[in-house]
């Protein structure tokens, strides 16, 4: 095992900037002080949440060459446990650059990383070739369908909302697993993490708050905060009889968990450590798995398609223009984000020409099958909306989108008010079922959309503090006027 760590501690250093190797080393004393003053057991153990990105990758280098560092210096170590929250979005490339990282670190073969996957309340030791939970994609899947059925299909809202309070369980399934976790690793600054603590904070007490035993405090006081605004986010979106197990967030961990933030300490762009992480650790920029702003998720990829289905079939405008649209937005984060300069031009050039478009529209419809089962077909309708608000958009979709049954829309709208239909039950089945293949949303979840309201008042909410957003000018029609609009995405 010595030798084992050698190699993977020499390694490391070996691909690292003297900056970032000096980063490590002072990093690592503060953080051993840090586990001491704790009184953590055995060495204390150590969380990384593990997306699968780039930055996250390298955020997990970072932390296992502190891991080596200490063991060479005092002959222990803590416990370095990594934590990929697993969702439908992110294709299998994820998976395989997440396990190229744990074989160049020397991970998988060391008693002293725990290498973990959560789904939900379930977590699982990593293995690149797991079958997904079924539902785990099933509950991805109606969260995407009914929250872009309550939006237009926002982008924002539709992917990210519970893909984000996902993410917050994930680390409090993390922290509280077995005897718990005493640190948990962060690249953001102080000042970023207030302002994630007050944003929370916001919306909580915009929401019903719940009590819970023992007062918690610290980290474990801000996650009991999202899980209040996760209950109340979840309900609102699925209606009080359609909620699943696991829309909530796990808030019971130990009350001296701490953020141990390598902001201050070393750069965290990727291209400050490119030669690390596209050699050393082997990680791969996926034309699925690397859309825009995320380098671990192919849902950016999704939203664009979503704009391109937009602009064609509610603004008359075309595909084309539509993505094109939302690319020009991405790439302006991309920029403030500071990505490096090739990345940007890849992502350019992978939506500049119609050719290619074409393909990667294709290509967009199979992750969404592969990942969601869902069609374009499915997706167009998402973008309509046309049952949510009493069926508000109804006759404009039947009309454009389903002609076959627009002579039905009396019979649809008694049918989603829960009111006896004309006709048999035989004809009323039929009908239901017809719905169903048009939207990918059972009765039960089309007569909860049919009773709430467009852009509820928590969606605008959570959207309002977002960053990733801007204010473009558009029109909502070929010869229309030029107006504003907010675009929202990754």
């Amino acid at each position: 095992m010595s030798l084992l760590r050698a190699r993977a501690l020499n390694g490391l250093l070996g691909h690292l900037t003297p900056p970032d190797r000096e980063a490590i080393r002072s990093s690592a004393h503060a953080l051993h002080s840090l586990l001491r003053s704790q009184g953590a057991r055995n060495g204390g153990t150590v969380l990384v949440a593990y997306g699968g990105g780039k930055d996250s990758s390298y955020t997990v280098a970072f932390t296992r060459g502190m891991q080596l560092l200490l063991g060479r210096w005092y002959g222990d170590m803590f416990t370095l446990r990594t934590a990929t929250n697993w969702h439908a979005g992110m294709p299998r490339a994820v998976m395989e650059n997440i396990d190229r990282v744990y074989t160049a670190l020397g991970m998988h073969e060391d008693p002293a990383c725990e290498l973990l996957l959560v789904e939900g309340s379930r977590v699982r030791p990593f293995a690149v070739g797991i079958p997904r939970s079924r539902e785990v994609t099933a509950r991805n899947r109606a969260d995407i369908l009914m929250t872009g059925h309550r939006t237009h299909a926002d982008a924002r809202p539709t992917f990210c909302n519970a893909c984000n309070l996902s993410m917050a369980n994930a680390f409090g399934v993390a922290a509280s697993h077995q005897q718990g976790a005493d640190v948990i690793i962060t690249g953001d600054s102080a000042e970023e993490q207030r302002a994630y603590t007050a944003w929370i904070n916001r919306l909580a007490r915009q929401v019903p708050r719940h009590g819970r035993p023992g007062q918690p405090s610290g980290f474990g006081k801000v996650l009991g905060a999202l899980d209040d605004v996760a209950r109340a986010y979840f309900e609102d979106i699925h209606g009080s009889q359609g909620l699943r197990g696991g829309h909530g967030v796990q808030s019971e961990v130990l009350p001296h968990l701490q953020f141990f933030s390598i902001y201050a300490s070393t750069a965290y762009e990727a291209g400050s450590h490119w030669d690390l992480l596209t050699h050393h650790l082997g990680f791969v920029f996926d034309d699925l798995a690397f859309s825009f702003t995320e380098s671990d998720c192919a849902n950016p990829a999704l939203m664009a398609h979503l704009r391109g289905l937009k602009a064609q079939y509610l603004f008359h405008r075309g595909y084309q223009e539509g993505l094109e649209e939302y690319a020009a937005f991405a790439l302006r984060l991309m920029r403030r984000k500071e990505f490096p300069q090739p990345l940007i031009d890849t992502m350019a050039a992978r939506y500049a020409a119609p050719e290619a478009q074409a393909v990667l529209r294709r290509r967009v419809n199979a992750f969404a099958r592969e990942a969601y089962g869902l069609d374009e077909r499915q997706l167009v309708c998402m973008v309509y909306s046309p049952f949510t608000g009493a069926g508000a958009g109804l006759r404009r979709y039947l009309t454009s989108r389903a002609p076959h049954l627009a002579r039905c829309e009396v019979a649809i709208r008694h049918l989603l008010s829960s009111q006896d239909g004309d006709g048999d039950t035989d004809d009323r089945g039929r009908l239901a079922a017809e719905l169903e293949k048009l939207s990918g949303l059972e009765l039960g979840q089309l007569r909860t959309l049919y009773g709430s309201d467009l852009n509820p008042g928590l969606v605008q909410s959570i959207l309002r503090g977002d960053p990733h957003k801007e204010r473009i000018r558009t029109r909502h029609a070929p010869d229309g006027p030029e107006i504003g609009e907010t675009l929202s995405g990754r």
